[in-house]
């Protein structure tokens, strides 16, 4: 009988040699296949993850600073708001607190964590998902560096791909390559990504200058940033930037007793704001649209540092200059619209770039560079983003005549030519009669133009443009810098045809300069994130009047200022501004009131001041320039020249040009002034060469409709008061233009 084998004899490679040979043939067979689809799906499991030519030269999106002349920023455009910082300018405790909480074997590791890798898998063995664990940083900084290529699900093929690109980054870059990244890459809240961004967010100071207590609460909160917010969960904030401080404590990286004194550190209440956030939205919008057309998507990851033309201080004070001419405009008796402040309490506006409120606009220019110091285009960015200043089409009232009065300049009649206020009636093409009329109702007989000006006479106005003609005016105010269409019809020597405001404002340079014209410039320069320059702008300047008619123009509107519809400005009551300060000006009413105006200048700087409806209607009954634009303008031109804060010398005035010629004449006659005139009529007038006059006055005074009457010589002289007695602004009978439509 054959002995039964035992079991381990029947195993034995000697019973069986065939069939061993088979199964180890199989195993190694098997073994190869799965060692071939393990390497292939190794290198199959990332396709669309980047190359290592891309992980080498991949750089961080940063964001583009949006400076103020003199480099303070104002915003930021980015997609991701970011401002990278190096490693080395960082104090050492700050990349500690992030690998005491986020990878304690950073610099031990090639990329990947196993210890970790091993909890990441027994959780997806066990829960079948992937909820937390088992990433190191460089894992991480994969993500955040290539998450659209990773993908944004968490499970098991995305930690693959986290893998791979991570082992990738550490063949390529060292340790504190990838710290200094990381840092700089990850999110910590509210579109602040990057320790820079954060900490200025956060703590009002530069990454380079925070404490460890506050680098603790910056490695604590990127693990869950709404979460972990200071602002939103203080607790659970604190509680976690106290668990970083004890883990630096674990891994040697500070005492305990240095813990435990960073730990009563308190932590920020609310994001730090240094009071330029939101400052001038309108003028940055302006600024975005135009790099937007030169750079593109470049503009929002490049990290560009724009220099604007914008000065905060002088922003601030034309902010303020605004608000209170709203609240004074909202608070008069008889105001009967919706009030700012009730309409945003309801939710704010119903239709974008509408609103129902009161609205206005300011610009504030450098004459002599067309450089834009400060910009309000509205009430609220927010509720509404059409910018007035730049976009608006409105009525300019009489702030259009001294159009008028610089082409008759020009044109060779001088600033002492009589012209008769006296009613006027114009036949229209469709056989109707205009009848314009003044603000008041009187007519006051012959009057210099200088005196018309000065007193806004309309019916002097329209007869002095119909005598220049229409087209020369047009033209004159065209190359001044009115780009809008001008239609040749009377009543555009009023103000009745639409303007842009900024292009009023432009216009005005030409009589701050005596005649240079200086083109609009809101960007100094443009610089790359390393500090070339890519882009640097230049004044444009234009003469567009002879310096001679431009100089007389300037003095009639500083007349008009100091003694005129304007002096408001100057009186002591109203806008306080000192006749110390050179300058010049003009107010605008619309006839039905819907729209007022001040544009003036000093020597060195314009601004100009508009109040209105976005659909025009009446602001309240009588509103003139005078009364609620000039004090803002004088305000704000208070700010910048009155005070201990002022931000400007008080510059020195015109000079008018020697080849001008003055003289003494009659304002009633416009003839040299003699001893058989009334002296308190004689002033002083500047000629063009060739436009004085040689006949002096006599004892007839042409009266109202040229009928003369019997002057009386006067046996004394009387001189003219130096500040006569202001008169309203006059209004324009043209109809009420809607603004454009942004």
């Amino acid at each position: 009988m054959p002995r039964k084998k035992k079991f381990a004899e029947l195993l034995s490679p000697r019973s069986h040699p065939g069939l061993y040979a088979a199964a180890a043939l199989t195993f190694l067979t098997l073994g190869s296949l799965a060692a071939g689809l393990a390497i292939g799906s190794w290198r199959n499991v990332c396709d669309q993850c980047p190359s290592s030519a891309q992980i080498y030269v991949w750089e961080p999106q940063q964001s583009t600073k949006i400076l103020s002349h003199d480099g303070r920023l104002i915003a930021e455009l980015f997609q991701e708001r970011r401002t990278p910082v190096s490693i080395e300018a960082l104090p050492d405790y700050v990349t500690k607190a992030f690998i005491a909480i986020e990878d304690r074997r950073f610099y031990q590791h090639g990329g990947y964590d196993p210890r970790g890798i091993a909890r990441a898998v027994a959780e997806l063995i066990v829960r079948r998902r992937i909820s937390s664990g088992g990433s190191t940083i460089t894992q991480q900084l994969a993500r955040h560096m290539f998450q659209t290529e990773l993908g944004f699900e968490k499970k098991f093929r995305r930690k693959l791909k986290e893998l791979r690109v991570a082992i990738e980054l550490e063949k390529v870059h060292s340790k504190d390559a990838i710290l200094e990244a990381y840092v700089n890459q990850v999110n910590y809240g509210r579109g602040h990504h990057g320790i820079e961004s954060a900490s200025r967010w956060l703590f009002g100071k530069a990454a380079t200058e925070i404490n460890p207590a506050e680098a603790a609460l910056l490695a604590a909160i990127i693990n869950r940033p709404e979460y972990y917010s200071p602002f939103r969960n203080p607790d659970q904030a604190l509680a976690r930037r106290n668990l970083v401080l004890s883990l630096m404590v674990r891994e040697g990286y500070m005492s305990a007793e240095e813990a435990e004194r960073w730990k009563q550190e308190p932590l920020p209440v609310e994001p730090f704001d240094d009071g330029t956030s939101g400052l001038a939205p309108y003028f940055v919008e302006m600024v975005r649209r135009e790099l937007d057309n030169r750079y593109g998507a470049d503009l929002y990851r490049k990290g560009y540092r724009v220099y604007t033309t914008l000065d905060i201080d002088m922003q601030r004070l034309a902010q303020k200059a605004m608000e209170n001419g709203w609240n004074r405009i909202e608070g008069q008796k008889g105001y009967r619209h919706p009030k700012y402040a009730d309409v945003i309490a309801k939710g704010g506006s119903q239709h974008e770039g509408r609103t129902p409120y009161l609205q206005g606009m300011f610009v504030a220019i450098e004459p002599a560079t067309g450089e834009i110091r400060a910009l309000v285009g509205g009430r609220d960015f927010k509720d509404s983003k059409f910018n007035r200043a730049t976009q608006a089409l409105r009525q300019p009232g009489s702030v259009f005549k001294p159009f008028v009065y610089t082409a008759a300049l020009a044109s060779g009649i001088p600033a002492s030519h009589i012209i008769y206020d006296s009613p006027l009636m114009i036949e229209q093409a469709d056989g109707t009669v205009w009848a314009p009329r003044n603000f008041t109702p009187e007519f006051n007989g012959p009057m210099t133009l200088r005196e018309a000006l000065r007193r806004s006479i309309n019916i002097v106005t329209i007869k002095l443009a119909e005598e220049v003609g229409l087209e020369t005016v047009v033209q004159y105010a065209r190359r001044m810098g009115i780009e809008t269409p001008i239609p040749r019809y009377p009543s555009i020597a009023i103000g009745a045809a639409d303007v842009i405001p900024l292009q009023v404002a432009v216009a005005y340079t030409t009589f701050a300069n005596h005649g240079v014209r200086s083109s609009p410039r809101s960007i100094l320069r443009v610089e790359d994130a390393d500090g070339r320059v890519l882009w640097e702008t230049k004044p444009e300047q234009e003469r567009v009047l002879d310096p001679l008619p431009a100089a007389i123009a300037t003095d009639m509107l500083r007349t008009a200022l100091d003694h005129g519809t304007g002096y408001a400005a100057r009186n002591p009551a109203v806008g306080n501004l000192p006749y110390t300060i050179p300058a010049g000006g003009k107010t605008g009413t619309t006839n039905d009131g819907t729209d007022v105006w001040f544009v003036g200048f000093t020597p060195n700087l314009l601004a100009a001041v508009w109040f209105g409806f976005d659909m025009p209607r009446e602001i309240i009954a009588n509103a003139q320039g005078g009364l609620y634009a000039a004090p803002v303008w004088a305000e704000f031109m208070r700010g910048v020249y009155v005070g201990e804060n002022a931000l400007r010398p008080i510059p020195e005035p015109w000079t008018m040009p020697p080849e001008l010629i003055a003289r003494r004449v009659d304002k009633s006659t416009g003839k040299l002034a003699t001893e058989w005139c009334p002296q308190d009529r004689a002033y002083t007038e500047y000629y063009i060469p060739g436009t004085e006059p040689t006949e002096g006055c006599d004892a007839e005074t042409p009266g109202l409709f040229g009928v003369p009457l019997r002057g009386v010589r006067a046996s004394t002289p009387q001189p003219t008061s130096s500040t006569p007695e202001p008169v309203p602004t006059d209004s324009t009978s043209g109809r009420g233009i809607s603004p454009q439509r942004p």
